[in-house]
């Protein structure tokens, strides 16, 4: 966790995909990002960060990171109340991987940390929302990532003109439910689309 505000979501400008989603087309060059769903976080002139939602650190429990931060002691992952023992730490992208990030709905708040994005969500980047989540007492959604994507100035504009992203708005019931195998068809038939039309050629449905 941290509190670099460089790459913290500026404020909303026009034509700003902050707060909506990013799918992956099939054709999208990078592996690291095949078949994924992103969260915009920040889109502005100065580039956009966002955080992959559908994508696991397999080997890294949330009791793992709790007790690596000093929030927990090793071996009272029987204190964690059920529902963040069962949380996952997601891989939030290939920028900072050890940065931790706390997506999550508005009923929490740290005045002098958590930005509000859309929608009722919010983004927040400190210890804090992790010693309140490990105690029962943080917000009633929330999901962790470690690291973030992040694109320079025109980059992310660049890929969405090739055809390697489609936008829409942000579902919070995508956004935090536990079922990533399907989010990125979710996200897809929130839009219209049927994943099984969607043609990597064409880049349009």
């Amino acid at each position: 966790m941290g509190q670099n505000e460089d790459i913290m979501p500026s404020r909303f400008e026009r034509g700003s995909l902050e707060g909506q989603f990013l799918i992956a087309m099939p054709n999208m060059a990078d592996g690291r990002f095949a078949h994924t769903v992103i969260y915009v976080c920040a889109h502005s002139s100065d580039g956009a960060m966002g955080l992959v939602l559908n994508q696991v650190a397999r080997h890294l429990s949330v009791a793992d990171l709790l007790v690596q931060l000093n929030i927990l002691q090793e071996g009272d992952a029987i204190k964690l109340p059920p529902p963040v023992r069962s949380m996952s730490v997601h891989r939030g992208g290939p920028v900072e991987t050890e940065r931790g990030f706390v997506l999550h709905s508005d009923d929490f708040v740290l005045d002098s940390a958590t930005l509000p994005i859309h929608g009722g969500i919010c983004l927040t980047a400190t210890l804090e929302i992790l010693r309140a989540i490990a105690e029962g007492r943080g917000p009633s959604q929330a999901l962790l990532a470690l690291g973030y994507a992040g694109w320079a100035p025109g980059q992310l504009e660049s890929e969405i003109q090739s055809n390697g992203w489609l936008t829409g708005p942000a579902d919070p019931d995508i956004v935090f439910d536990a079922d990533l195998n399907t989010k990125w068809e979710r996200a897809l038939w929130r839009l219209g689309i049927d994943p099984a039309m969607l043609s990597g050629e064409a880049g349009h449905a």
